[in-house]
Parts: C-alpha cells; structure tokens; sequence
C-alpha cells in the first residue's frame, strides 16, 4: 500500500515537473500562431463559410502542416543561435536586404496595424459604441500594457487573451451545422474550377503564413531565453500553437457555413456582418460570442504587429529593443511602438477613409516580401556555421523548400488576383 502511495506521488511529481516545464517555454508558439487569426484572418475564413459553406475545410490541413514547417525553423533559428531574423539577415546577406526588408514589412505592418483598430472599432460598434471612443481608448490600453509591462507579465495577458479565442468554437456549435458533412468535406477535398473558388483557396493559405510572424516569433524566443536545452519544449509550443489556430479557423468557418451559407445572401465586407448574422440561426449569445473573439483579436493583433515591426527595424539598424528593457534604455524601439500604435488608431478615426484600399495594400506588400523571408530563412537554417547540429537535415528540407515553392505560388496568385484580377 505504501509503495503504491509512493508510486503514485512520483507519478504525479513527474507529470508536475513536465507541465511546469512545459509552461515555462509555452508562450512564444502559442501567441504568434493565435494572433494571426487577427480581423482579416477572421474576415477571409468567415467569407470562405459565407460563400462556400463546408467546401473549403479540407484546405486547413496542408496550411497547418505549412504553418508548423515554417514556424518551426523560425523559434529553432532564434534558440540556437540566440539572434534575431533582422539580426541574421543582416549579417549574412548585408543591410541592402535588411534594408528592403525592413522598408516592406514596415509599410505592410502599418496596413495590417490599420485593419486591427478597423476591426477593433467594428466589433464595438455591434454594442453600439463609437470608433471615437473605443478605438484611443484601444490605444491607450495596448500602449500601456505593452510599454509598461515586463516581457513575462506581458506574456501572460497575451497567453489568457489568445484563450477567448475558444469563443469561436461555441459559436460554431450554437449554430448547430452539419457536422458530418463537415468532417467529410475537411479530409476529402472538394475541386472547382470556378475562378472565386480558387481565389478563395489562395487568400486561406495566404492569410496564413505572413512575414512580420516569423519576425516576431523568432525575437520572442531569444527575448525569452530559450536556448538549445530548451528547443523540444519551446517546438511543443510552436506545433501546439499552430494546430490551435487552425482549430480555431475550422470552428469560424464552420459557424459561417452553418449561417450565412444557408441564407443565399453570401457576401461579407466586414467581420461584424459575420456576428450580426448569425442572430437568427444561432441566437443573440453564438453573436456576441463572435463579436467578443472579434475585439479580442483585434487588440491582440495591435499589441504584437507593431512589436514585430519595431523588432525588425532595430534588430536590423542595431539598436537596442525588447520589452524586458525600460523606455530609457531602448528609446528608438519604444518610440516606433508608440508611433505604430499611434498612427494606425489615427487612420482609423479618419472620416470616409476607405480602409479596405489600406488593407489591400497591406496584403500586397506581405505577398511581395513572404518570398524573400521564406528563402532567408530556408538559407540561414541550412548554414552549418549558425545552426550546427541544428540544421534542417534532407527531410526537413524536402517539405521546407516545397512549402517555400508552394507559398510562392500562391502568394504570387494573390498579388495578381489582388491588382489584376
């Protein structure tokens, strides 16, 4: 009896021990998976459910297994060697690359940081609250947090925010959609050459894999500590974080097909359109559900994209950043924080300013520079003076480089549908 009481205590303090190990590396992964399900994410999966229902499920397999390929090198790059993506970019490939990196991530952030205060003041405005005054007070509580914060305090709120994405799957289910047709349509795919069809599929996977996640993914492990010792658990987190984002997108796309697929009247410019319409098959509760992950995306998402900016900009020029180190110390990276921050909750209480032309842009500028990140990074993995044991080996590389090739193409797509189609 004793010894099975012995046994027992072990068994837990083993399991204790790995899941505050566990904990500990759990963040970095989770966060930057979650948040790229910001506004426009929301709005791209709820269009494929509004327009297509089902259909199009079967495309959050692959983009998964591209997402954790991708997020994968980029944490294990910044655990080995203990630098930034701008760091490493600019000492093997010289500062005219950073320079064109910076410069392109930044204009496409900007956009991107306009669209999460647009999003922000569209999920209030269900509640019947002015962009007036929700979009400084939006500001204002993501400035403070982030610039007053230390790194594992600030952490923590992005962890608890990125949990009320589970909204989302409530929704789904007080929708109550076909859930058997459902799962069919997510393993056996459905094909169409009907043009819309095809954009469609490009904008999911497009949405999904952006250049400013691998910038801060990889600024956030080497912010974090996390070194060679630590890279198993700090890879649970990016898989963990990556397969729970798309969770979250299957769930979005699920309540959408349940809902507006079924009215004949498909057509979504806005994410709160998404909300209000799901009143009368789901009820007033699976639409404040959706507003609430809404809003919650929306102030996630303007919390990290301007911290991947600044990273990438000092990071690159060199100057000192993180979020460990005070204003004073690392006034250049507080300083772009607070002018992103600034800037885009200004664009956004413009009158009559055509947002969607800003965000369009934003996406445009993702597609031109998604290629040159994912060939830096394929590059700089592969470079045994850097990575050392760590390299990508034949397998890793074969699914790496074919997701860079795939990615490519679809990104090269988008760009065109975007201009020209």
């Amino acid at each position: 009896m004793a010894q099975t009481t012995i046994r027992r205590r072990s068994v837990f303090a083993l399991a204790s021990t790995r899941l505050v190990a566990i904990l500990a590396v759990l963040g970095p992964g989770f966060v930057t998976a979650n948040v790229d399900n910001d506004p426009g994410g929301i709005l791209t999966y709820s269009q494929a459910g509004a327009k297509f229902g089902y259909q199009l499920l079967w495309t959050l397999i692959p983009t998964t297994i591209a997402l954790i390929v991708v997020q994968e090198m980029a944490a294990r790059m910044g655990a080995i060697t203990g630098k930034g993506l701008s760091d490493l970019i600019r000492e093997e490939f010289g500062l005219r690359a950073t320079f064109f990196t910076m410069l392109v991530l930044s204009v496409a952030d900007f956009g991107n940081i306009i669209s999460e205060f647009a999003g922000l003041a569209s999920g209030m405005g269900l509640f019947g609250v002015s962009k007036y005054i929700t979009v400084p007070l939006g500001a204002a509580l993501v400035w403070t947090v982030i610039v007053r914060g230390r790194y594992k305090r600030v952490e923590t709120i992005l962890i608890v925010a990125s949990l009320v994405y589970f909204a989302y799957p409530v929704s789904a289910f007080l929708a109550n959609p076909d859930w058997n047709l459902a799962v069919k349509e997510t393993f056996l795919p459905t094909i169409s050459k009907d043009p819309a069809y095809l954009v469609m599929i490009v904008g999911l996977i497009g949405t999904t894999i952006t250049p400013w996640m691998q910038f801060y993914l990889q600024a956030a492990v080497v912010e974090k500590g996390v070194d060679a010792r630590h890279y198993g658990l700090c890879r649970l987190d990016v898989i963990i974080g990556c397969i729970v984002t798309d969770v979250i997108a299957f769930f979005i796309v699920v309540a959408c097909a349940a809902t507006i697929y079924k009215t004949g009247n498909r057509e979504i410019t806005d994410v709160a359109q998404a909300a209000s319409a799901l009143i009368p098959f789901a009820g007033k509760f699976a639409s404040l559900l959706f507003a609430v992950g809404l809003i919650n995306a929306s102030l996630l998402s303007a919390a990290i994209l301007p911290l991947a900016t600044s990273y990438n900009i000092c990071e690159g020029l060199g100057f000192e950043s993180g979020i460990d180190k005070r204003f004073s110390e690392a006034p250049i990276f507080y300083w772009l924080y607070t002018l992103l921050i600034g800037g885009g909750a200004a664009f956004v209480l413009i009158p009559n300013l055509p947002l969607l032309k800003f965000i369009l842009f934003s996406q445009v500028a993702n597609g031109i520079l998604l290629p040159f990140v994912l060939v830096y990074m394929l590059l700089l993995v592969n470079t045994p003076r850097l990575m050392g044991a760590f390299k990508n080996n034949w397998w890793q590389n074969a699914i790496a480089w074919t997701t860079a090739i795939v990615m490519i193409a679809l990104t090269l797509g988008l760009i065109y549908n975007s201009v020209i189609g």
